[in-house]
Protein backbone atom coordinates (compact mmCIF):
# COMPACT_ATOMS: atom_id res chain seq x y z
CA UNK A 1 0.00 0.00 0.00
CA UNK A 2 1.43 3.35 -0.95
CA UNK A 3 2.64 5.62 1.97
CA UNK A 4 0.23 8.16 2.91
CA UNK A 5 1.12 11.57 2.08
CA UNK A 6 1.84 14.06 4.61
CA UNK A 7 2.82 17.68 4.93
CA UNK A 8 5.38 17.75 8.10
CA UNK A 9 5.02 21.06 9.75
CA UNK A 10 7.04 22.88 12.63
CA UNK A 11 6.54 25.83 13.87
CA UNK A 12 8.30 29.19 12.01
CA UNK A 13 7.97 32.08 14.64
CA UNK A 14 8.18 35.65 12.72
CA UNK A 15 12.08 37.65 12.29
CA UNK A 16 9.99 40.45 12.35
CA UNK A 17 7.07 41.83 14.07
CA UNK A 18 3.77 41.17 12.29
CA UNK A 19 1.50 44.04 11.76
CA UNK A 20 -1.08 42.72 14.11
CA UNK A 21 -4.58 44.04 13.36
CA UNK A 22 -5.63 45.10 17.11
CA UNK A 23 -3.69 46.69 19.69
CA UNK A 24 -4.17 46.72 24.02
CA UNK A 25 -4.80 50.03 26.04
CA UNK A 26 -4.30 48.97 29.61
CA UNK A 27 -4.31 51.69 32.52
CA UNK A 28 -1.35 50.28 34.73
CA UNK A 29 -1.84 52.87 37.39
CA UNK A 30 -5.72 51.70 38.33
CA UNK A 31 -3.66 47.77 37.94
CA UNK A 32 -5.00 45.94 41.70
CA UNK A 33 -1.31 43.94 41.06
CA UNK A 34 -2.65 41.42 43.64
CA UNK A 35 -4.92 39.04 41.15
CA UNK A 36 -3.69 35.48 41.30
CA UNK A 37 -3.49 34.88 37.55
CA UNK A 38 -3.84 37.89 35.21
CA UNK A 39 -6.60 37.82 32.17
CA UNK A 40 -3.34 37.48 30.17
CA UNK A 41 -2.12 34.01 31.91
CA UNK A 42 -4.91 32.76 30.96
CA UNK A 43 -5.61 33.45 27.47
CA UNK A 44 -6.51 29.69 25.80
CA UNK A 45 -4.74 30.80 22.72
CA UNK A 46 -1.33 32.13 24.46
CA UNK A 47 -1.57 35.18 22.41
CA UNK A 48 0.31 37.00 24.98
CA UNK A 49 2.73 34.23 25.68
CA UNK A 50 3.46 34.37 21.91
CA UNK A 51 3.41 38.25 21.14
CA UNK A 52 7.41 38.76 20.06
CA UNK A 53 7.17 42.26 19.65
CA UNK A 54 6.15 42.80 23.39
CA UNK A 55 8.18 40.54 24.84
CA UNK A 56 11.38 41.26 23.32
CA UNK A 57 10.58 44.91 23.10
CA UNK A 58 8.17 45.73 26.17
CA UNK A 59 7.30 48.45 24.04
CA UNK A 60 3.16 50.05 24.47
CA UNK A 61 1.13 48.96 23.10
CA UNK A 62 1.26 45.44 22.28
CA UNK A 63 0.38 44.30 18.92
CA UNK A 64 -1.83 41.16 19.08
CA UNK A 65 -1.29 39.70 15.90
CA UNK A 66 -2.74 35.99 16.24
CA UNK A 67 -5.96 37.45 18.69
CA UNK A 68 -8.45 35.54 18.12
CA UNK A 69 -11.10 38.04 19.32
CA UNK A 70 -12.48 35.54 21.89
CA UNK A 71 -12.73 38.81 24.28
CA UNK A 72 -11.96 36.56 27.36
CA UNK A 73 -9.23 38.90 28.28
CA UNK A 74 -11.61 41.78 27.97
CA UNK A 75 -14.36 40.41 30.27
CA UNK A 76 -12.62 38.59 32.85
CA UNK A 77 -9.97 41.56 33.63
CA UNK A 78 -11.17 42.44 37.25
CA UNK A 79 -10.31 45.91 37.66
CA UNK A 80 -12.02 46.57 33.86
CA UNK A 81 -8.32 48.41 32.92
CA UNK A 82 -7.99 45.99 29.91
CA UNK A 83 -9.27 47.27 26.43
CA UNK A 84 -8.47 46.75 22.48
CA UNK A 85 -8.36 48.77 19.29
CA UNK A 86 -7.60 48.43 15.82
CA UNK A 87 -4.06 49.09 15.04
CA UNK A 88 -3.96 51.82 12.33
CA UNK A 89 -1.43 50.32 10.62
CA UNK A 90 -3.30 47.33 10.08
CA UNK A 91 -5.47 48.92 7.97
CA UNK A 92 -2.73 50.30 5.26
CA UNK A 93 -1.82 46.82 4.47
CA UNK A 94 -3.00 44.98 1.21
CA UNK A 95 -5.60 46.27 -0.84
CA UNK A 96 -8.80 45.87 -1.85
CA UNK A 97 -8.88 42.06 -2.71
CA UNK A 98 -5.80 41.15 -0.90
CA UNK A 99 -7.03 42.18 2.61
CA UNK A 100 -5.22 42.69 5.45
CA UNK A 101 -7.10 39.57 7.31
CA UNK A 102 -5.45 37.57 4.80
CA UNK A 103 -2.49 38.88 4.95
CA UNK A 104 -2.70 38.22 8.82
CA UNK A 105 -4.35 34.54 8.34
CA UNK A 106 -1.62 33.83 5.61
CA UNK A 107 0.94 34.89 7.96
CA UNK A 108 -0.12 33.19 11.13
CA UNK A 109 -0.46 29.74 9.03
CA UNK A 110 3.48 30.20 7.71
CA UNK A 111 3.96 30.83 11.42
CA UNK A 112 2.14 27.85 13.21
CA UNK A 113 1.29 25.06 9.90
CA UNK A 114 -2.09 25.47 11.83
CA UNK A 115 -5.48 26.50 10.39
CA UNK A 116 -6.60 29.95 11.61
CA UNK A 117 -9.55 30.20 14.11
CA UNK A 118 -11.78 32.97 15.39
CA UNK A 119 -13.07 32.96 19.01
CA UNK A 120 -15.93 35.56 17.49
CA UNK A 121 -16.77 33.60 14.82
CA UNK A 122 -17.33 35.04 11.04
CA UNK A 123 -18.83 38.88 11.09
CA UNK A 124 -18.50 39.65 6.95
CA UNK A 125 -20.79 39.85 4.73
CA UNK A 126 -23.53 37.57 3.63
CA UNK A 127 -22.00 37.92 0.30
CA UNK A 128 -19.21 39.61 -1.50
CA UNK A 129 -17.21 39.84 -5.01
CA UNK A 130 -15.37 37.19 -6.78
CA UNK A 131 -15.09 33.64 -4.40
CA UNK A 132 -17.08 35.32 -1.52
CA UNK A 133 -19.88 34.74 -3.87
CA UNK A 134 -19.85 31.19 -3.84
CA UNK A 135 -20.54 28.46 -1.17
CA UNK A 136 -19.72 24.67 -1.01
CA UNK A 137 -22.49 22.37 0.60
CA UNK A 138 -21.21 20.97 3.49
CA UNK A 139 -24.22 18.48 4.28
CA UNK A 140 -21.33 15.66 4.72
CA UNK A 141 -20.19 17.56 7.93
CA UNK A 142 -22.15 14.80 10.57
CA UNK A 143 -20.41 12.04 9.33
CA UNK A 144 -17.17 11.96 11.91
CA UNK A 145 -15.45 9.49 9.70
CA UNK A 146 -15.10 11.33 6.60
CA UNK A 147 -13.53 14.15 8.38
CA UNK A 148 -10.31 14.85 6.53
CA UNK A 149 -7.89 15.39 9.49
CA UNK A 150 -8.88 12.70 12.03
CA UNK A 151 -11.22 10.60 10.49
CA UNK A 152 -10.11 6.96 9.26
CA UNK A 153 -10.37 7.50 5.73
CA UNK A 154 -8.21 8.36 3.62
CA UNK A 155 -8.61 11.73 0.82
CA UNK A 156 -6.39 12.12 -1.90
CA UNK A 157 -5.47 15.60 -3.12
CA UNK A 158 -3.03 14.10 -6.32
CA UNK A 159 -4.01 15.12 -9.54
CA UNK A 160 -2.45 14.68 -13.08
CA UNK A 161 -0.53 17.81 -14.84
CA UNK A 162 -0.27 14.81 -18.10
CA UNK A 163 -2.73 13.68 -20.54
CA UNK A 164 -4.59 10.74 -20.35
CA UNK A 165 -5.75 8.06 -22.96
CA UNK A 166 -9.22 8.90 -24.76
CA UNK A 167 -9.89 5.23 -24.39
CA UNK A 168 -8.02 1.88 -23.87
CA UNK A 169 -7.77 -0.93 -26.31
CA UNK A 170 -6.46 -4.39 -25.57
CA UNK A 171 -4.99 -7.62 -27.13
CA UNK A 172 -6.41 -10.52 -27.03
CA UNK A 173 -3.80 -12.04 -24.44
CA UNK A 174 -5.00 -8.92 -22.20
CA UNK A 175 -2.45 -6.92 -22.84
CA UNK A 176 -2.90 -2.97 -23.86
CA UNK A 177 -2.87 -2.50 -27.78
CA UNK A 178 -2.37 1.12 -27.25
CA UNK A 179 0.85 3.31 -25.74
CA UNK A 180 0.43 4.91 -22.76
CA UNK A 181 2.64 7.61 -22.05
CA UNK A 182 4.00 7.87 -18.70
CA UNK A 183 1.43 9.89 -15.79
CA UNK A 184 2.90 12.57 -14.32
CA UNK A 185 1.32 13.46 -10.93
CA UNK A 186 1.41 15.57 -8.30
CA UNK A 187 0.47 14.80 -4.57
CA UNK A 188 -1.77 18.80 -3.88
CA UNK A 189 -3.68 20.76 -6.46
CA UNK A 190 -1.57 23.21 -6.31
CA UNK A 191 1.78 24.42 -8.09
CA UNK A 192 3.88 27.88 -7.26
CA UNK A 193 4.60 30.27 -9.36
CA UNK A 194 7.49 32.67 -9.97
CA UNK A 195 5.88 35.85 -8.84
CA UNK A 196 5.72 38.50 -11.33
CA UNK A 197 7.24 41.28 -8.79
CA UNK A 198 8.52 41.24 -5.18
CA UNK A 199 12.11 41.16 -3.91
CA UNK A 200 13.11 37.96 -6.52
CA UNK A 201 16.64 37.33 -5.09
CA UNK A 202 18.32 34.06 -4.98
CA UNK A 203 17.22 33.02 -1.52
CA UNK A 204 13.86 33.66 -2.58
CA UNK A 205 13.57 31.71 -5.50
CA UNK A 206 15.46 28.90 -3.53
CA UNK A 207 13.12 29.11 -0.81
CA UNK A 208 10.19 28.35 -3.03
CA UNK A 209 12.17 25.42 -4.91
CA UNK A 210 13.29 24.32 -1.48
CA UNK A 211 8.83 24.03 -0.17
CA UNK A 212 8.28 22.37 -3.81
CA UNK A 213 10.61 19.85 -3.43
CA UNK A 214 9.55 19.12 -0.16
CA UNK A 215 5.85 19.20 -0.97
CA UNK A 216 6.65 17.17 -4.28
CA UNK A 217 5.05 19.97 -6.35
CA UNK A 218 6.45 21.69 -8.86
CA UNK A 219 7.20 25.59 -9.78
CA UNK A 220 6.93 27.83 -12.97
CA UNK A 221 9.74 29.78 -13.73
CA UNK A 222 10.74 32.09 -16.37
CA UNK A 223 13.39 29.62 -18.01
CA UNK A 224 15.79 32.64 -18.79
CA UNK A 225 15.86 32.58 -14.70
CA UNK A 226 16.52 29.35 -14.41
CA UNK A 227 20.81 29.63 -13.79
CA UNK A 228 23.37 26.65 -13.48
CA UNK A 229 22.80 26.96 -9.78
CA UNK A 230 18.93 25.46 -9.53
CA UNK A 231 19.19 22.48 -12.18
CA UNK A 232 19.59 20.19 -9.35
CA UNK A 233 15.99 21.58 -8.83
CA UNK A 234 15.09 20.26 -12.20
CA UNK A 235 12.46 17.94 -11.82
CA UNK A 236 10.38 20.48 -9.42
CA UNK A 237 10.62 23.43 -11.74
CA UNK A 238 8.83 24.48 -14.86
CA UNK A 239 10.43 26.64 -17.44
CA UNK A 240 8.06 29.29 -19.21
CA UNK A 241 9.43 29.47 -22.55
CA UNK A 242 7.88 31.21 -26.14
CA UNK A 243 7.75 30.45 -29.45
CA UNK A 244 10.62 32.26 -30.55
CA UNK A 245 13.28 31.32 -27.97
CA UNK A 246 12.39 27.73 -26.79
CA UNK A 247 15.80 26.14 -28.93
CA UNK A 248 17.83 28.25 -26.36
CA UNK A 249 16.98 26.06 -23.52
CA UNK A 250 17.95 22.60 -24.99
CA UNK A 251 19.69 21.47 -21.61
CA UNK A 252 17.34 22.61 -18.90
CA UNK A 253 14.58 20.61 -21.54
CA UNK A 254 15.98 17.33 -20.47
CA UNK A 255 16.62 18.24 -17.12
CA UNK A 256 12.50 18.77 -16.69
CA UNK A 257 9.37 16.89 -16.64
CA UNK A 258 7.22 19.63 -17.89
CA UNK A 259 7.28 23.10 -19.81
CA UNK A 260 4.93 25.68 -20.36
CA UNK A 261 4.82 27.61 -23.67
CA UNK A 262 2.80 30.75 -24.13
CA UNK A 263 -0.10 30.72 -26.28
CA UNK A 264 -0.03 32.70 -29.84
CA UNK A 265 -1.47 31.63 -33.12
CA UNK A 266 0.18 28.48 -34.19
CA UNK A 267 1.54 27.40 -31.42
CA UNK A 268 0.95 23.58 -32.12
CA UNK A 269 3.31 23.56 -34.99
CA UNK A 270 6.17 23.60 -32.32
CA UNK A 271 5.31 20.85 -30.02
CA UNK A 272 7.04 18.21 -31.93
CA UNK A 273 10.26 20.12 -31.92
CA UNK A 274 9.92 20.26 -28.14
CA UNK A 275 9.13 16.65 -27.97
CA UNK A 276 12.18 16.02 -30.33
CA UNK A 277 14.33 17.37 -27.38
CA UNK A 278 12.28 15.43 -24.46
CA UNK A 279 9.99 12.63 -25.42
CA UNK A 280 8.86 12.13 -22.52
CA UNK A 281 8.00 16.55 -21.74
CA UNK A 282 4.94 17.30 -20.40
CA UNK A 283 3.57 20.21 -22.43
CA UNK A 284 1.45 23.13 -20.93
CA UNK A 285 0.15 25.86 -23.02
CA UNK A 286 -0.21 29.70 -20.62
CA UNK A 287 -3.11 31.23 -21.91
CA UNK A 288 -3.90 34.93 -20.66
CA UNK A 289 -8.00 35.20 -20.42
CA UNK A 290 -8.16 38.71 -22.34
CA UNK A 291 -11.94 40.49 -22.94
CA UNK A 292 -10.81 40.34 -27.17
CA UNK A 293 -9.99 36.26 -26.98
CA UNK A 294 -12.62 33.43 -27.21
CA UNK A 295 -10.76 32.00 -24.22
CA UNK A 296 -13.26 28.95 -24.25
CA UNK A 297 -12.96 28.30 -28.07
CA UNK A 298 -9.46 28.82 -27.91
CA UNK A 299 -8.83 25.95 -25.55
CA UNK A 300 -11.03 23.76 -27.70
CA UNK A 301 -8.75 24.24 -30.30
CA UNK A 302 -5.45 23.65 -28.29
CA UNK A 303 -7.59 20.31 -26.74
CA UNK A 304 -7.10 18.65 -30.51
CA UNK A 305 -3.12 19.20 -30.23
CA UNK A 306 -0.97 17.12 -28.86
CA UNK A 307 -0.65 18.81 -25.82
CA UNK A 308 -1.67 17.71 -21.41
CA UNK A 309 -2.44 21.19 -20.07
CA UNK A 310 -3.79 24.43 -20.44
CA UNK A 311 -3.00 26.71 -18.34
CA UNK A 312 -4.91 29.74 -17.76
CA UNK A 313 -4.07 33.17 -16.21
CA UNK A 314 -6.54 35.70 -14.69
CA UNK A 315 -4.75 39.15 -12.90
CA UNK A 316 -3.94 39.07 -9.30
CA UNK A 317 -7.07 39.79 -8.55
CA UNK A 318 -8.77 37.11 -10.67
CA UNK A 319 -9.96 39.21 -13.14
CA UNK A 320 -9.82 39.11 -17.31
CA UNK A 321 -7.12 41.61 -18.47
CA UNK A 322 -7.67 44.15 -20.63
CA UNK A 323 -11.48 44.43 -19.86
CA UNK A 324 -13.44 47.76 -18.69
CA UNK A 325 -15.64 45.19 -17.21
CA UNK A 326 -13.50 42.24 -16.21
CA UNK A 327 -15.21 38.72 -15.23
CA UNK A 328 -14.09 37.23 -12.41
CA UNK A 329 -12.00 33.54 -12.92
CA UNK A 330 -14.74 31.34 -11.39
CA UNK A 331 -17.14 32.50 -14.17
CA UNK A 332 -14.40 32.27 -17.03
CA UNK A 333 -12.99 28.57 -15.55
CA UNK A 334 -16.83 27.61 -15.96
CA UNK A 335 -16.86 28.81 -19.34
CA UNK A 336 -14.05 26.79 -20.03
CA UNK A 337 -14.87 23.82 -18.40
CA UNK A 338 -18.21 23.14 -20.18
CA UNK A 339 -17.09 24.18 -23.82
CA UNK A 340 -14.31 21.52 -23.29
CA UNK A 341 -17.06 18.91 -22.20
CA UNK A 342 -19.14 19.75 -25.19
CA UNK A 343 -16.00 19.10 -27.49
CA UNK A 344 -15.26 15.83 -25.92
CA UNK A 345 -12.13 16.56 -24.68
CA UNK A 346 -12.74 17.21 -21.05
CA UNK A 347 -11.74 14.15 -19.59
CA UNK A 348 -7.91 14.07 -21.48
CA UNK A 349 -6.78 17.50 -20.73
CA UNK A 350 -6.31 19.29 -17.74
CA UNK A 351 -6.78 23.10 -16.93
CA UNK A 352 -4.61 24.96 -14.40
CA UNK A 353 -5.78 28.18 -12.91
CA UNK A 354 -3.75 31.41 -11.94
CA UNK A 355 -4.86 34.99 -10.54
CA UNK A 356 -6.73 35.46 -7.27
CA UNK A 357 -5.80 32.34 -5.43
CA UNK A 358 -5.27 33.93 -2.21
CA UNK A 359 -7.24 31.17 0.80
CA UNK A 360 -7.37 27.22 1.18
CA UNK A 361 -11.10 27.76 0.12
CA UNK A 362 -10.24 29.50 -3.28
CA UNK A 363 -8.69 25.94 -4.27
CA UNK A 364 -11.74 23.65 -3.63
CA UNK A 365 -14.03 26.44 -5.55
CA UNK A 366 -11.55 26.49 -8.71
CA UNK A 367 -11.74 22.86 -8.71
CA UNK A 368 -15.45 23.34 -8.81
CA UNK A 369 -15.28 25.84 -11.30
CA UNK A 370 -13.70 23.40 -13.41
CA UNK A 371 -10.50 23.57 -12.73
CA UNK A 372 -7.65 20.82 -12.24
CA UNK A 373 -5.54 22.14 -9.67
CA UNK A 374 -4.15 25.96 -9.25
CA UNK A 375 -0.95 28.36 -8.68
CA UNK A 376 0.11 30.77 -6.27
CA UNK A 377 2.59 33.40 -6.40
CA UNK A 378 1.91 36.14 -4.02
CA UNK A 379 1.13 33.92 -1.19
CA UNK A 380 4.23 32.38 -1.05
CA UNK A 381 5.73 36.18 -0.65
CA UNK A 382 3.61 36.39 2.19
CA UNK A 383 4.30 33.36 3.91
CA UNK A 384 7.84 34.61 3.93
CA UNK A 385 6.50 38.10 5.58
CA UNK A 386 6.06 39.99 2.90
CA UNK A 387 3.43 42.71 3.29
CA UNK A 388 2.33 43.96 -0.65
CA UNK A 389 3.40 47.52 0.70
CA UNK A 390 4.92 48.41 -3.07
CA UNK A 391 8.02 49.66 -1.42
CA UNK A 392 10.09 47.50 -4.34
CA UNK A 393 8.55 48.58 -7.21
CA UNK A 394 9.41 51.80 -6.06
CA UNK A 395 13.28 51.01 -5.61
CA UNK A 396 12.89 51.23 -1.65
CA UNK A 397 13.85 48.66 0.55
CA UNK A 398 11.76 45.97 2.09
CA UNK A 399 10.60 46.34 5.27
CA UNK A 400 11.49 42.56 5.87
CA UNK A 401 14.96 42.25 4.52
CA UNK A 402 13.44 40.19 2.11
CA UNK A 403 16.42 39.48 0.04
CA UNK A 404 18.18 37.93 2.61
CA UNK A 405 15.81 35.26 3.96
CA UNK A 406 17.54 31.79 4.90
CA UNK A 407 16.49 29.55 2.35
CA UNK A 408 15.66 27.15 5.17
CA UNK A 409 13.45 29.49 7.17
CA UNK A 410 11.69 30.70 3.98
CA UNK A 411 11.12 26.98 2.25
CA UNK A 412 9.73 25.97 6.19
CA UNK A 413 7.44 29.12 6.32
CA UNK A 414 6.07 27.85 2.92
CA UNK A 415 5.44 24.39 3.36
CA UNK A 416 3.61 25.57 6.79
CA UNK A 417 1.11 27.47 4.71
CA UNK A 418 0.46 24.21 2.33
CA UNK A 419 0.46 21.98 5.45
CA UNK A 420 -2.64 24.87 6.99
CA UNK A 421 -4.23 24.97 3.34
CA UNK A 422 -4.27 21.05 2.58
CA UNK A 423 -5.71 20.27 6.29
CA UNK A 424 -8.34 23.18 5.18
CA UNK A 425 -8.65 21.63 1.67
CA UNK A 426 -9.24 17.73 3.56
CA UNK A 427 -11.73 19.50 5.54
CA UNK A 428 -14.26 20.60 2.87
CA UNK A 429 -13.53 17.60 1.11
CA UNK A 430 -14.40 15.41 3.76
CA UNK A 431 -17.99 17.69 5.04
CA UNK A 432 -18.85 17.76 1.07
CA UNK A 433 -18.43 13.53 1.51
CA UNK A 434 -15.46 13.30 -1.07
CA UNK A 435 -12.36 10.83 -0.57
CA UNK A 436 -10.65 12.91 -3.67
CA UNK A 437 -10.02 15.86 -5.09
CA UNK A 438 -10.73 14.90 -8.67
CA UNK A 439 -13.81 14.23 -8.01
CA UNK A 440 -14.53 17.64 -6.97
CA UNK A 441 -13.81 18.72 -10.79
CA UNK A 442 -16.53 20.77 -12.29
CA UNK A 443 -18.84 19.41 -9.26
CA UNK A 444 -21.51 22.32 -9.00
CA UNK A 445 -23.73 20.14 -7.24
CA UNK A 446 -21.52 20.82 -4.33
CA UNK A 447 -21.76 24.54 -4.35
CA UNK A 448 -23.80 27.50 -4.32
CA UNK A 449 -23.27 30.37 -6.05
CA UNK A 450 -25.46 33.81 -5.00
CA UNK A 451 -26.60 34.83 -8.50
CA UNK A 452 -28.43 31.33 -9.11
CA UNK A 453 -30.33 31.74 -5.27
CA UNK A 454 -31.27 34.72 -5.71
CA UNK A 455 -33.22 34.62 -8.69
CA UNK A 456 -34.67 30.79 -7.80
CA UNK A 457 -35.74 32.93 -4.36
CA UNK A 458 -36.46 36.29 -4.83
CA UNK A 459 -36.92 36.97 -8.40
CA UNK A 460 -40.13 34.51 -8.45
CA UNK A 461 -41.31 37.53 -5.20
CA UNK A 462 -39.73 40.97 -6.28
CA UNK A 463 -38.96 40.19 -9.84
CA UNK A 464 -35.63 40.57 -11.77
CA UNK A 465 -32.95 42.34 -10.59
CA UNK A 466 -32.95 45.67 -12.69
CA UNK A 467 -29.50 46.83 -11.38
CA UNK A 468 -26.36 44.07 -11.27
CA UNK A 469 -24.04 43.92 -8.67
CA UNK A 470 -20.56 42.74 -9.05
CA UNK A 471 -20.24 40.00 -7.58
CA UNK A 472 -17.65 37.98 -9.97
Amino acid sequence: MPKKYQIQTKAAPPKFYPVGKYATIEFREDCAGSCKECVKKNCVYDIFKDNYLHMSQMDEPEYLYACNSCFRCIQECTKGIFSRVVNPEYREIGDEYWTPDILGRTWYQAHTGSIPVSGAGYRGPFVGKGFDSMWTDMSEIVRPTRDGIHGREYINTCIELSRRPERLAFNEDGSLAIDIKPILEIPLPILFQHPDFGILSKNVLVSMLRAAQTLGTKMLINASDVYEDLMPFGPFIIPLVKKDNFQNYPKLLTHVEMVEIEYEPGIEKIFGALKAMNENLVISVGLELKADLDYAKTCVELSKTDIDTIHVYANSNGREFESDNPRFIKDMLRDIHLALIDAGKRQQLNIIASGGICMAEHVNKAIICGADGVTIDLPLLIAMECRLCDRCKNGLSCPVELEAIDPAYGSNRITNLMGAWRNQILEMLGAMGLREARRLRGEVGRSMWFEDLEKESFAPIFGERKISIDVG
